[in-house]
């Protein structure tokens, strides 16, 4: 009976020992975290940076809208906190990029792999949607003759702004030049149409150019108010369109010598008394048949909301 109960002691003992001489049971791993910051950049310009921080030590694979980005496969964290890699990224396109990143973990026991939140690199886009060869600008200005309510809230009538208020007119100015006629102003004479599409607004509003206080541009006019009057509070989506005429003759760069003179109007020669000359750029019309095909450009404004054209509520009196 002793030596049973002695064998059941030993067991006993035998077992709760391997659990104590087994050591500590195994903990969770520790979750690994991932953050991406950076990524700003002008398009065609330079590089976008971009930054991954961990909380250990590891390697990060970069990707930009679901494509590994080449050269940034597995980018190794610094050894010491904080744990950072680093990533050169050329984008291949203006605007909001989705960036994302994994991480592996050096310590696959002590640490677990994690995926980055999604990062929205903003990588910059020309503010003006120009299409070669018509190059535009674009602003718009307060009609004069309100007064009240609906007095400028900046400035004076014809003042350029943003920031409009149900019930003021605006109007917007228009400047081009068309490189195919030598940089030639866009006028209505080479103009074919000029109009401008707003999002509400059924039909496009129709720019005409004209003399305004001595100097001459295309404009569009949006009266706003009560119904039927535009009046949706907000940012105004537009788009400008410019269509040039189709031209039979246009404007072609070309070089020619012309003789080089002194401030005396006299011409300059060299040692052995030979006429200097120099070259200088100038256009020359050419005929063209078949006709050019008028050119088409369209402007759109890229600037951030808080810039962008807006239209507000009458201030109410407090």
């Amino acid at each position: 009976m002793k030596r049973i109960i002695s064998s059941i002691a030993i067991g006993a003992l035998a077992l709760v020992g391997g659990a104590a001489i087994g050591g500590t049971p195994a903990s969770a791993a520790t979750p690994s975290t991932l953050v991406l910051s950076g990524g700003s950049a002008v398009f065609g310009l330079d590089p976008v940076a971009i930054v991954g921080t961990a909380n250990n030590a590891g390697v990060v694979k970069f990707s930009a809208v679901g494509v590994v980005i080449k050269g940034c496969e597995a980018v190794a964290t610094t050894t010491v906190t904080p744990f950072v890699a680093k990533c050169t990224w050329l984008p291949a396109a203006s605007g909001p990029t989705a960036l994302t990143a994994s991480f592996t973990p050096t310590d696959a026991v002590a640490f677990t792999p994690v995926d980055a939140a999604p990062f929205t690199a903003k990588v910059g886009v020309p503010v003006q949607g120009v299409v070669s060869p018509i190059h535009m600008y674009v602003d718009q200005v307060l009609a004069s003759g309100t007064s009240g309510a609906l007095a400028p809230r900046f400035g004076i009538s014809c003042a350029v702004t943003s920031e409009f208020i149900v019930g003021q007119t605006i109007v917007w100015r228009v400047y081009a030049n068309n490189e195919q006629l030598g940089g030639a102003v866009m006028d209505s004479s080479n103009t074919a149409k000029a109009y401008i599409e707003v999002a509400g607004v059924k039909d496009p509003i129709p720019m005409t150019y004209g003399n305004h206080s001595g100097v001459a541009f295309w404009t569009g006019v949006l009266k706003t108010g009560a119904a039927p009057l535009y009046n949706t509070l907000g940012l105004i989506n537009f788009k400008v369109t410019m269509i040039a005429k189709d031209v039979s003759t246009m404007m072609v760069p070309a070089t020619k010598l012309v003789a080089q003179r002194d401030a005396a109007g006299a011409r300059v020669r060299d040692a052995s008394g030979q006429q200097i000359y120099n070259r200088v750029a100038y256009f020359k019309s050419v005929s063209v048949n078949p006709a050019l095909k008028g050119a088409t450009a369209t402007w759109a404004s890229n600037f951030t909301a808080t810039s962008q054209l807006t239209l507000y509520a009458v201030p109410v009196a407090k």
